[in-house]
């Protein structure tokens, strides 16, 4: 069979165009070659059936086109290309791949030297990673939402034409698109238009919707969505939640304002209380950050009144050695939390911060020191408190702390502190503190021996006040206490693997002259609660209105088995006792000993984490507290872990009431059939019979979305309870940034909780 043989018009554009021409091939295929050298950057190479046209104007081409130049392949049934203008002309049908992305369509226009041009009835696969994801940012953002290192999103669709506006950018008119896998239609965001910029890492729909599974879920005239999991500006996951607070729908709105500035905006639908709006702002600038908070509810549907949130919190460097802080909180309201709190904001804002510091650091050879001045206020959210509910404001407080090195191992150091105390319904005054002392450290592979030998100095002012004294108070102690301990280590067989064990005894010794206190005020001091710990601490009490008198021993014994093959910490035992060798008047104590405490916990294996603790009270005889929990994790997703709590006489739950303490805690997040995951626990109170905690749902995850169902009862105080549903949707690729608030309940309630979309 002859082989038709290129032309000489062929072979003559194609050293005019810099092309590499291929011969038109026979009937049978058989191809002939002719010599080309290699295209290079920026050289167009033409590879077809048939190509003919007229030197320096046009170039047609027919019959499986193959056209190249840099990053981009270009594939068609023909082919018309225009060399002055790098325009290039094609169709039936055309394949354009441009570095991982690949459109499909019919014809095109489209220009290889600026990448611009028009396609029709485009079919598209974009899954680069933008140049600008590769990237490091000039400065690291306030609070990373995302995970380690950008990742590309895949986003494929199509639409009725395609703009190509630049490299790595474009224009889809008439868009379908989503970031589920080919074959997977569960969603798709429809637009008018849609902008994918890959330079910048942001998509822009225009007159969207959301269609899942085939039903409009979401109509918006603009949105915007990550190409890729940088900081974006965008709307984050929606959450739904209806219970005791009323039926909620809130949709957060982050604002990417500079890589060092963001904003989150979040409008909170609520049936019961009304409308209310959340704010937050983060900034980091190299000597300054901070974060400013607000929720702001103009109308209160059930009290008939404004009700807002106020947190913000900066640190400053101001040069110099100067640093400067704020911490703010305030609610407009004692049940603000209750109403609007989740279960830790309920439990642990009873008393807000209100704080500003100003500090000085300095240093000097083999010294350092650090003098700050304090203002610090409280906002009481008890209910029906008494004046000993709210704590001394601060007004001001300054402190000087300093160290010095000494030869020989010693070491001077310095703590001063200077207060008023302020208070609306008690006792004020100034209290003065000053506790010198010398130290000395021998630190040896084997071991240490740690003596030190102070004098705490107090003196109080006290004003005027009904039924109390005022004038002058001085209290004077010297302190003395010697901290030693031993290590000893040895290979073991444990488990049936090579560990090293280890054995390390631990010697506390205190020496506290006993002083008469009960003339003194208590402006800040408590009794700090026994563990291992307070075991090595010289005052018993957090503050400085009460020293208790000491003669006294801590023994205390720890082993623990280490894996020499991966450095896990497989068990590790603790035994630990304080003995009294004088009675202490602070508290009247004439015990000989302290407490038995012992503690056990490691990880038996890389799925299973043992935790456990126990106080012995051997002078009653009885055991005080203890503690269990036992974890089981085999990988991500799959947790289930169980706790018992005993106390003898506790502070219960989220309440000032004391008693007996038994509760039992079950935790879960479990498979249960193919993409889906059961959550739960149960946390229940032996003494009340009745349930602390309840939390159980569902989680279903698709790939390219995932969906979470639950349902929250919790015990606010002794009388009351509060229930919430939520229901959280979330697309791949248009909630990148991910929703705190879910997350966060998930993750309090259940230990080693992680989300599913995420492994």
């Amino acid at each position: 069979m002859p082989i038709q043989k290129p032309t000489p018009l062929a072979l003559a554009l194609a050293a005019a165009f810099a092309l590499n021409t291929q011969a038109a091939r026979a009937e049978d295929d058989a191809p002939i070659a002719v010599p080309n050298p290699p295209a290079q950057q920026g050289q167009t190479k033409v590879v077809a059936d048939n190509i003919d046209g007229e030197t320096d104007v046009v170039l047609h081409a027919k019959g499986n086109v193959v056209a190249t130049r840099d990053d981009q392949k270009l594939e068609s049934d023909w082919l018309d290309y225009y060399q002055a203008k790098s325009l290039a002309k094609a169709g039936d049908r055309f394949r354009l791949t441009r570095s991982g992305d690949v459109i499909t369509g019919t014809t095109l226009d489209y220009n290889v030297n600026d990448y611009t041009g028009t396609g029709m009835n485009p079919v598209f696969t974009m899954s680069k990673q933008s140049p600008a994801a590769a990237k490091p940012q000039a400065t690291t953002p306030p609070v990373s939402t995302v995970s380690s290192g950008p990742k590309p999103v895949t986003m494929r669709g199509d639409g009725s034409q395609i703009d190509f506006q630049g490299q790595n950018q474009y224009r889809v008119y008439g868009s379908r698109m989503t970031t589920c896998d080919p074959g997977d239609d569960a969603w798709y965001l429809h637009a008018a238009s849609t902008d994918l910029d890959y330079n910048s890492g942001v998509g822009v729909a225009r007159n969207a919707w959301m269609q899942f599974y085939g039903v409009p879920i979401l109509y918006s005239p603009w949105i915007d969505f990550p190409l890729n999991s940088n900081r974006k500006s965008g709307f984050l996951t929606p959450t739904f939640k209806t219970g005791t607070a009323g039926t909620e729908f809130s949709l957060p709105y982050y604002w990417n304002i500079a890589p060092n500035y963001d904003a989150t905006i979040t409008p909170h639908i609520n049936t019961k209380h009304g409308n209310m709006l959340a704010g937050e702002f983060r900034y980091l600038e190299p000597n300054y950050s901070g974060t400013i908070y607000t929720e702001q509810l103009p109308n209160d549907k059930v009290t008939n009144t404004a009700r807002n949130a106020w947190s913000v919190n900066h640190s400053q460097n101001l040069g110099h050695g100067l640093t400067f802080g704020l911490s703010y909180n305030s609610v407009s309201d004692r049940t603000y939390f209750s109403d609007f709190g989740d279960q830790v904001a309920i439990a642990s804002n009873v008393n807000l911060n209100q704080e500003a510091t100003l500090s000085y650091g300095m240093g000097w050879t083999g010294g350092s020191g650090n003098a700050t001045l304090r203002v610090q206020h409280y906002q009481n959210l008890t209910l029906n408190p008494v004046p000993t509910d709210i704590p001394y404001a601060r007004m001001p407080q300054l402190t000087f702390n300093a160290s010095q090195s000494l030869p020989a191992g010693f070491s001077a150091n310095l703590m001063t502190d200077l207060t008023r105390f302020d208070h609306p319904s008690l006792q004020t005054g100034d209290r003065f503190v000053a506790y010198p002392s010398v130290s000395w450290s021998f630190d040896r592979s084997w071991g240490f021996i740690r003596p030190k030998l102070g004098v705490n100095f107090t003196e109080y002012n006290l004003n005027a006040f009904p039924n109390q004294q005022q004038g002058t108070r001085t209290r004077t102690l010297p302190i003395f206490s010697t901290d030693a301990g031993l290590y000893f280590d040895r290979d073991t067989e444990f488990m049936g693997k090579d560990h090293l064990m280890t054995l390390e005894p631990r010697l506390f010794y205190v020496n506290i002259p006993n002083k008469y206190q009960d003339d003194l005020p208590n402006f800040d001091t408590t009794v700090n609660d026994l563990n291992f710990a307070q075991l090595f601490t010289e005052n018993r009490f957090s503050g400085y209105d009460r020293i208790n008198g000491a003669n006294q021993v801590t023994t205390a014994l720890t082993s623990r088995f280490i894996d020499q093959t991966n450095g896990l910490e497989r068990l590790r035992l603790a035994i630990g006792k304080r003995f009294y060798l004088s009675d202490d008047i602070t508290q009247n104590v004439n015990q000989p000993s302290s407490d038995l405490l012992l503690s056990a916990a490691g990880d038996l294996t890389r799925s299973w984490r043992f935790d456990s603790s126990y106080q012995y009270n051997q002078q009653l005889g009885t055991t005080e507290r203890y503690n269990v929990q036992l974890r089981y994790s085999p990988e991500a997703g799959k947790v289930a872990s169980v706790r018992w709590r005993y106390g003898r006489y506790e502070q219960l739950d989220n309440s000032a009431t004391y008693g007996p303490l038994r509760q039992v805690d079950v935790a879960a997040q479990w498979p249960i059939a193919r993409r889906w995951y059961a959550i739960g626990r149960y946390n229940y109170s032996l003494i009340t019979r009745k349930p602390i905690e309840q939390l159980a749902g569902f989680e279903y995850n698709d790939g390219c979305w995932s969906a979470r169902l639950f349902s929250q009862r919790f015990v606010t105080d002794p009388q009351t309870t509060k229930n919430s549903l939520f229901f959280q949707l979330e697309l791949r690729g248009l909630g990148a940034l991910g929703s705190g608030g879910v997350q966060d309940t998930l993750r309090l309630a259940i230990p080693g909780y992680t989300k599913t979309n995420e492994q």
